[in-house]
Parts: structure tokens; sequence; C-alpha cells
């Protein structure tokens, strides 16, 4: 239950960074899920890491240039500061429906997501009635990787920080995360992508991610069969400018590792891009 309600955090990033339409003038990025920012009067370099949030742990890896940046670093920043207890605390209570599906989805919404579950994990609707229907995502997305045993980037790095005992802290809540989706999407949307979504499309993805393309995670994950332009603006535009309006403080004075999804990293409003039209140096770590 425990990787469960860890897992719902882990399936709305993927959301979040894996369905998103193309956005225009996106800038080329080199193949490195790491980047150092420099500049504009930092007394320390920072870094931003893109990560997949959860992977098979066979897949699992971790860079010897990832590592080196991070023991550099005096703070760890996440998307969601998942070292705090109240944060866990309201994931839990976020994760069970506020009514059960059975009350908040239609007849129709409910047959299609009983035969979802059926044919991605072996569940029926009744079983699962009591959740919020993104922890149902979580259950199908996890499925989606095809193996019994994940890892969670988020949670390693949160793991390498109490070791070190640098502190630990978060761009945004649980509870705003899930506020975000729900306005970005509606139940019905939530259902198509899932009819939609296969394993070798969760392949594609972690192919490119292992080779720490970027680009080709752009391509991959920017679907317009999932969202609309006013979709993008809420679930990546508008967070990444709000991140970026936040880490010029956090960065000023000492050296921070940012771990975020990968797909906030690119595109003209990515985090790179906005980065750098506030003046910084942000470049590719190659080794």
């Amino acid at each position: 239950m425990k990787n469960l309600f860890t897992s719902v955090i882990a399936a709305i990033t993927i959301v979040f960074s894996g369905t998103t339409q193309a956005q225009t003038k996106s800038p080329k990025l080199e193949n490195s899920l790491l980047w150092e920012v420099s500049g504009n009067g930092l007394a320390k370099p920072s870094y931003l890491y893109g990560t997949i949030h959860m992977i098979c742990s066979g897949d699992y890896f971790l860079s010897e240039k990832t590592k080196k940046a991070f023991e550099a670093s005096d703070k760890l920043v996440l998307e969601v500061n998942f070292s705090d207890p109240k944060e866990t605390s309201e994931m839990q209570q976020l994760a069970m429906g506020k009514e059960p599906l059975s009350k908040t989805l239609s007849a129709e919404e409910l047959s299609k997501l009983d035969a979802i579950l059926k044919r991605t994990s072996g569940m029926t609707v009744q079983q699962v009635d009591s959740f919020n229907l993104m922890t149902v995502m979580s259950l199908v997305i996890m499925k989606s990787f095809g193996c019994p045993d994940m890892k969670f980037y988020e949670m390693e790095f949160i793991e390498q920080a109490k070791k070190r005992n640098i502190e630990v802290s978060g761009l945004e809540t649980i509870k705003s995360q899930f506020a975000i989706l729900e306005n970005a999407y509606s139940n019905d949307k939530i259902i198509t992508m899932l009819e939609e979504s296969t394993p070798e499309e969760m392949t594609k993805l972690v192919t490119a991610y292992k080779s720490e393309n970027l680009n080709d995670l752009y391509l991959i994950t920017n679907d317009k069969r999932f969202t609309s332009e006013k979709t993008r603006k809420i679930i990546l535009d508008d967070r990444n400018v709000n991140w970026v309006q936040q880490i010029p403080a956090m960065i000023k004075k000492e050296s921070v590792f940012f771990a975020v999804g990968a797909g906030h990293l690119v595109g003209e409003e990515g985090v790179i891009n906005l980065l750098r039209k506030a003046g910084y140096k942000v470049k590719p770590v190659m080794k």
C-alpha cells in the first residue's frame, strides 16, 4: 500500500510530463539529463536533473556525472518534498476518493475503467471503488512498465540527501498537484488516456530516457491525442514559470540540485529556456 501511494505522485507527474502538446519554437537540446546553472551573479553553480519519476529496477541508472553533481550540492529540491511527513500524509488522504468511484463516474465510464483494469492488472473496478481516479491511474501506469519491482528517482535522491544530512524542499505541494490535474483533465479524459496508453509507448519512453535524449523524449511525449493548448498551459507552462520565479532566491548563495520531470526541461516554456531568458547560463553536463 505504501508503494501504491508513492506511485500516485509518480503517475501524476508522468502524465504531466508525458501528455503535452508540441510547442512551437522548441529549442533543440543536447543529450543530457543533467544541466548546470551558473552566471548571473551566482556564488556556486546549481544543477537541473530531469527524472522519469519511476522506472523498473532493472532499468534504473544514475550516471557518475549526476552523482558528482549531487555530492557537490548543498540542498535537494524536488517538485514535492516527500521527506516531509505532512506531504506524505496529505498524499494518502488525497489518494482515497471523497466519494466512491461508483458514485462519481457514469455507468459508461465505470465499464471502460473496469475493462482497463482487467486488461492491465487483473483487477475489477469494484476492488478500487474507494480510491481516487488518479490513484487508479497510478496502478495502470505502473503495470504498463511491465515489471513487478519499481524504483522512484525522487525517493532515491531523498535517501541520499538524508545520508548527507542536507536539506530537502519542494517547489509545490501534493495538494496543488492534485488540484492542477483535476483542473486540467476531466474523468472521461483520464479514462480515454488510459485506454490509449500501451506498454510499447512506455518502452519507447524508457529507451529515450536511458539514452538521455531529451529531444526524443519530447517527440514521444508530445502527443496531441491527449491534450489541448489550455491543458498544456495548466500542467506545464504555468508551473514552469512559477518554478523559475522561485529558483533565483534558492540558488543565489548555495548550490542546489533540482530533480523534476524531464518534460519540464524542454521547450520554449521549459525550465532551461526560461532560466536562460532570465540571464543564467544553462549548459549540459556531458561527463
